[in-house]
């Protein structure tokens, strides 16, 4: 066992023995021994498994390879220390042999190492005085900078006292504008010029707001757009934009005003309102709300584009950029909304939509009763539509412009968008145009249903045609009416009408095809011979073609809704 202890710390490759494989793995198996045999006397698993041996013959093999093993490794060591002497002797050799070139190289070696240091401390020393240098150049640039900066100051001081002395105030405000700028770079707490030219800045702002009030007030547009200017280099931008804005809204407000109050003149005394020199009836004057209301949308897209104002002296853009012009349109929309609601809002009193919708309501209601009263006239329906018509794609198409005037700004702030289009369609405007379009469907289905039935009381033989004038008549009709809802760009107004077409064409027009069809004895008077079965005849043939020119037709109108709908979409 003391031979096991002293031989515990070497790993054997056991040789297999294929006399007691068997009985080794089951007493030596385990950690300390692996699969192919070897046992690893050093580890703590392997030294556990010897001191719990039993089996003598175990213990005597394992003992007899440990020794075998140790006389292996003594053969291998006196092998290695046999090749010592010609290893020295190599050495000595190569040591002899290269002795003169270390000894050059370690000299090369000192001298380039003695040359680099000079080098490095040479250039410690040139980079030192380059520094220096470099921290006296940049304190004599500063300084420099900051004497010019103080005759600056001083010059534009004493030029903004000449300008304004000169009611030259736009160089006056450059001369300011000038000096904040390098005020604001080289601060002098010294110094009084700061206080002398604040008082010249208060001074000069004064006469602006003065000058600028009193040329509104006198509506000298070249003046005003002169002092509007001047508050941008003062740093008034706002101000500036808040007071030329409500110029604009305050003219477009006075023009829209007279043309409004013109308008009302002719509605309500149309011949008080014309003038003397207009002897001709024919060329008196008409009530126009179409040009009113196309007048305010006009003046308020020419105040937002600035179209008498030369592209680099816009006056929006100068003052605050893309946001004075977003700014500027939400501002006119509430004049819009004002002005335009008036203008909407007297024409429905003029035409009286709210009586003429009652009274198409009411013949409705009692078509069938004896004695009904005659409903409205078609024919002034028709015109009214044409001017709802035109109210209403006149308003649509300025709320459009605006919008997408919005969308195709650059550098906008993101709050803005979203408030200029919550000012157009939630708008007063907005919302008496949708009132306006409301009566619109009222009368377009009162005037499509008025003329189908006309159109089938009053039909005939056409002559040199195959089908009577029903067909034609009604279709006509129809298309009209159709083409008139799409071009609304509402879709409830489209599909009220469309609905109404759709149940006069299965309902009333149909009965009216078939009703030829309908007739007692028409198979009879065929046999008759003579006129009479002539004229069934022509009936009969005329009747089947009513019914497949119509089933063309209806195709036909289809095709063009959906193109028309196709058009308006991608507009």
């Amino acid at each position: 066992m003391a031979v096991l202890s002293s031989a515990a710390a070497l790993s054997i490759e056991l040789p297999s023995s294929p006399g007691a494989p068997a009985d080794h793995e089951a007493e030596g198996g385990g950690d300390g021994v692996s699969a192919d045999g070897s046992v690893s006397f050093g580890s703590r698993e392997t030294l556990d498994q010897i001191r719990n041996l039993t089996d003598v013959g175990a213990m005597t093999r394992l003992l007899h390879e440990c020794i075998a093993y140790q006389r292996s490794l003594d053969l291998n060591l006196e092998a290695l220390l046999a090749q010592r002497p010609d290893h020295d002797r190599q050495l000595l050799s190569l040591e002899r042999s290269s002795h003169h070139l270390l000894s050059s190289v370690r000299a090369d070696a000192a001298h380039l190492l003695a040359s680099v240091s000079s080098t490095s401390n040479l250039a410690d020393r040139v980079s030192s005085k380059v520094r220096e240098l470099d921290l006296a150049q940049s304190n004599v640039q500063a300084t420099l900078s900051r004497i010019d900066a103080v005759v600056e100051r001083g010059h534009c001081l004493d030029g903004a006292r000449r300008a304004l002395d000169s009611e030259d105030y736009e160089s006056a405000a450059d001369f300011v504008r000038t000096f904040l700028q390098i005020d604001a770079r080289y601060r002098d707490p010294g110094s009084d010029q700061r206080e002398q030219l604040m008082e010249i800045k208060r001074q000069l702002e004064a006469i602006v707001r003065r000058r600028l009030s009193s040329a509104i007030d006198q509506r000298e547009k070249t003046t005003i757009l002169r002092f509007v200017r001047i508050f941008s280099p003062l740093g008034l931008q706002e101000e500036g934009l808040q007071v030329y804005v409500a110029y604009l809204r305050k003219e477009i407000a006075l023009r829209s005003r007279l043309d409004f109050e013109r308008l009302v003149e002719l509605a309500e005394h149309p011949q008080q309102s014309r003038r003397p020199q207009q002897v001709n009836p024919a060329a008196e004057e008409q009530v126009n709300f179409v040009g009113c209301l196309m007048h305010l949308f006009k003046d308020i897209v020419e105040a937002v584009e600035e179209k008498d104002v030369e592209d680099k002296d816009k006056v929006l853009r100068s003052l605050c950029g893309d946001d004075g012009v977003v700014y500027a349109i939400c501002e006119l929309q509430e004049e819009c909304d004002s002005r335009g609601t008036q203008i909407l809002k007297k024409y429905m009193d003029y035409r009286k939509l709210s009586r003429l919708a009652s009274e198409i309501n009411s013949y409705s209601k009692n078509l069938l009763s004896v004695g009904a009263a005659e409903g409205p006239d078609p024919r002034e329906v028709e015109t009214f539509l044409e001017e709802i018509l035109s109210l209403t794609q006149l308003g649509e198409d300025y709320m459009e412009f605006m919008l997408s005037k919005i969308r195709g700004l650059d550098s906008v702030d993101p709050e803005l968008g979203p408030r200029a289009t919550k000012a157009f369609r939630s708008g007063s405007f907005s919302k008496m145009v949708q009132e306006l379009t409301g009566f619109y469907v009222i009368l377009e289905e009162f005037f499509m249903v008025e003329n189908v039935r006309k159109a089938i009381r009053i039909d005939e033989q056409v002559p040199d045609s195959l089908t009577t004038s029903v067909v034609d008549d009604v279709f006509y009709v129809l298309q009209s009416c159709c083409q008139r809802a799409i071009t609304t760009v509402n879709i409830n107004s489209v599909f009220a009408i469309l609905s109404c077409a759709m149940n006069l064409l299965s309902n009333e027009y149909q009965e009216a095809l078939q009703q030829k069809m309908r007739e007692q004895n028409m198979g009879a008077k065929l046999f008759l011979g003579g006129a009479v079965a002539q004229k069934t005849g022509t009936d009969i043939a005329t009747a089947l073609n009513n019914m497949d020119v119509s089933a063309e037709y209806v195709l036909k109108l289809r095709h063009e809704i959906e193109e028309q709908c196709a058009e308006v979409s991608e507009t």
